[in-house]
C-alpha cells in the first residue's frame, strides 16, 4: 500500500493510465484500489487477484477494513484478469463489504491487455462475452508526464522485483571480500590475547562501528556519492548488531528517505545472500516512508527471504498490509540509543 498522489481522473482511461504511474509498473493478476478524493492520509493498494472463496474473504475484509480505518469515502477499483465472472464476484464482494463502511465504489474496471470492461453493482459475469472497450495508455499525458519526470514504470511487478537482484557478480564479490576483512577484524577484537572473550573489548568496537555507520550515512546524504566496497562490506558487517541497525534505522525520516532508497537500494544490489536482510529491511522501510508500497513490497520479500524471522520485517508487514501511513512514524530518538547517541 502506498500514500496516493493528487491527480483528477475524469475517465476509466485515466484510472488505468494511473495505475502504473502510482505502482511503478504494469500489473498482471491484480486487484487495485485508488481511493478517490483528498489525498491527505489515503492510499492505494495493489494485491493478487484471490482465485478461490477464502482468498476474496480474506483480501476484501483486509481492503475494507482499511479504508474504514482511514475514513475513506469513495474508492476506484481496478482487476486485471481474463476471467470476467471471477472479477465480477470479487468487485462485487469488495462493493459490498465497503458499502456497509459507508464507503462506494465510484468506478470499477476489468482490464485486460488491450480492452477494459466496466464492472457495474450487481455484475455478475454475464457480458464477459462482450468486446470491451480498446485502450491504450501509452501516450495518455499521465503516462508521458510520468516520463518527462523521470519517473519509471517497469513493465510487471516481477521486473520490479528483478531490479532489486545484483546483476554484478564481481561487484559483489567485492563487497564479500570487505564483509570478511571486517569480520576478521571483529573476530580479532573480540578474542583475548591469551585465549578467554574479552565482551568489553567487542562492545567497545561495535558503539566505535555504530557511530561510524551514523556518520557515513549522513555523509551519504551530504555528498549522494556511491559508497565503495570495503565501506559496503564494513556496514553490512556492523549492520548484524540489531543495536548498530537501529543506529541506521534512526537516521530515517520522511523528508530523507527518498536519499536512503537510493543509498540501501544500491548496497542490497552489491550485497551477499547471507548479509541481505538488515539492507533489505532498511530499503523496505525506507521505500514505506517515501511513499512507494510496491518497492517496499518487493525489498520486504527480500529480506524474507534471507531471514524469514527477521523482526524489522515482520514491522514493515504489518505497516504495509494494515495501510499505516508514513506520517504515522515517528523516528526514533536519539536518546534510545543509549551508548550510540550522538
Amino acid at each position: 500500500m502506498t500514500r496516493a498522489r493528487t491527480q483528477r481522473l475524469r475517465t476509466p482511461e485515466d484510472l488505468l493510465a494511473i495505475v502504473p504511474c502510482l505502482l511503478g509498473f504494469h500489473p498482471e493478476d491484480s486487484l487495485v484500489l485508488v481511493c478517490l478524493g483528498e489525498a491527505g492520509e489515503s492510499f492505494h493498494a495493489r494485491v493478487d487477484l484471490p482465485t478461490d472463496a477464502q482468498d476474496v474473504e480474506d483480501v476484501v475484509a483486509m481492503l475494507s477494513e482499511t479504508v474504514r480505518r482511514h475514513g475513506i469515502a469513495s474508492v476506484a477499483v481496478v482487476t486485471y484478469g481474463e476471467d470476467h465472472r471471477l472479477c465480477a464476484a470479487v468487485v462485487g464482494a469488495l462493493h459490498d463489504r465497503l458499502e456497509r463502511h459507508g464507503a462506494r465504489v465510484e468506478i470499477a474496471v476489468r482490464a485486460t491487455a488491450g480492452a477494459y470492461y466496466l464492472l457495474a453493482d450487481g455484475d455478475d459475469g454475464s457480458d464477459s462475452a462482450s468486446a470491451g472497450t480498446p485502450y491504450d495508455v501509452s501516450s495518455h499525458p499521465f503516462t508521458v508526464q510520468a516520463v518527462l519526470d523521470g519517473q519509471v514504470v517497469l513493465g510487471s511487478r516481477r521486473e520490479l522485483a528483478d531490479s532489486l537482484v545484483g546483476t554484478d557478480a564481481e561487484a559483489i564479490a567485492a563487497v564479500r571480500r570487505a564483509a570478511d576483512r571486517a569480520q576478521r577484524r571483529l573476530d580479532n577484537v573480540r578474542r583475548h590475547p591469551l585465549g578467554p572473550p574479552a565482551p568489553q573489548q567487542g562492545r567497545d568496537h561495535e558503539v566505535a562501528e555504530g557511530r561510524w555507520v551514523r556518520e557515513r550515512i549522513r555523509r551519504h546524504a551530504s555528498d549522494g556519492a556511491r559508497m565503495d566496497s570495503d565501506d559496503t562490506g564494513r556496514l553490512l558487517v556492523a549492520l548484524e548488531s540489531i543495536e548498530v541497525r537501529d543506529v541506521a534505522w534512526a537516521e530515517l525520516t520522511r523528508s530523507t528517505a527518498a536519499d536512503h532508497v537510493r543509498l540501501w537500494r544500491d548496497v542490497v544490489l552489491r550485497t551477499p545472500p547471507d548479509l541481505m536482510a538488515p539492507p533489505a529491511g532498511l530499503l523496505g522501510f525506507a521505500a514505506w516512508l517515501a511513499g512507494d508500497g510496491a518497492l517496499a513490497w518487493c525489498a520486504l520479500d527480500r529480506c524474507r527471504g534471507a531471514d524469514p524471522g527477521y523482526r524489522l520485517a515482520h514491522l514493515l508487514a504489518t505497516a504495509l498490509a494494515n495501510g499505516i501511513p508514513p506520517t504515522a512514524w515517528r523516528p526514533i530518538p536519539q536518546a534510545e540509543l543509549g551508548l550510540f547517541a550522538s
